[in-house]
């Protein structure tokens, strides 16, 4: 891959707080980094001075702090750049896990920089700090119309979509420790080769 970057220190999870929209597709971000932090058997703190969560694990030996803004989706610059600048990480050591409408349910890419494509919450993190970041693109699908987009992201998916949601976290899970390594070519290409279906019946 063309450039340097660092090897991934802070993952950060988009997504809005509160009971009300935690089971909502704009919650993929969320629902990822909750996933990640059970699995290395810790638990997110609340930490005032970032406002929101933070936990530390363990990716093969090396420490990645991983976080979830308390602010609403269109506010998480301000937390981000807190935590980002307290413990003097570059911009290009962030990966940010977020849902996806270009991409269907079950899909799954990693990407460094880009546009926002209308999301807010990677708009104003970009405002904030630029773009040279990893981002974890976590499919959910598009409603059809442009129309339609915020209803459909603040709402729940059916439970297909869910599971498949879910299945392309777990895919994401097993290249963690490959980004903190700064294996990115190897994380990108697990990611987005196709995965070989079984003998049909």
């Amino acid at each position: 891959m063309a450039g340097e970057t660092d090897p991934v220190r802070l993952i950060v999870g988009l997504g809005n707080p509160g009971t009300k929209y935690e089971q909502t597709r704009h919650n993929a971000g969320f629902w990822f980094v909750n996933a990640l932090v059970r699995a290395h058997g810790d638990r997110f703190a609340s930490e005032r001075k970032f406002d929101g969560e933070v936990a530390a694990i363990s990716l093969d030996g090396r420490e990645v702090r991983v976080f979830k803004p308390g602010a609403f989706m269109n506010r998480s610059g301000g937390p981000v750049r807190a935590i980002l600048n307290f413990y003097k990480l570059p911009l290009s050591s962030m990966l940010i896990a977020h849902d996806e409408i270009d991409l269907p349910p079950g899909v799954v890419r990693l990407k460094r920089g880009g546009g926002h494509g209308g999301h807010n919450g990677l708009r104003d993190v970009f405002a904030h700090l630029g773009q040279d970041c990893w981002r974890l693109r976590l499919g959910v699908g598009h409603p059809g119309r442009s129309d339609l987009v915020v209803d459909y992201v603040l709402s729940k998916p059916g439970k297909s979509d869910q599971q498949a949601i879910i299945d392309a976290s777990d895919q994401a899970l097993a290249t963690m420790p490959m980004l903190a390594a700064g294996q990115f070519e190897q994380a990108m290409q697990r990611l987005h080769t196709p995965r070989a279906e079984g003998p049909k019946a």
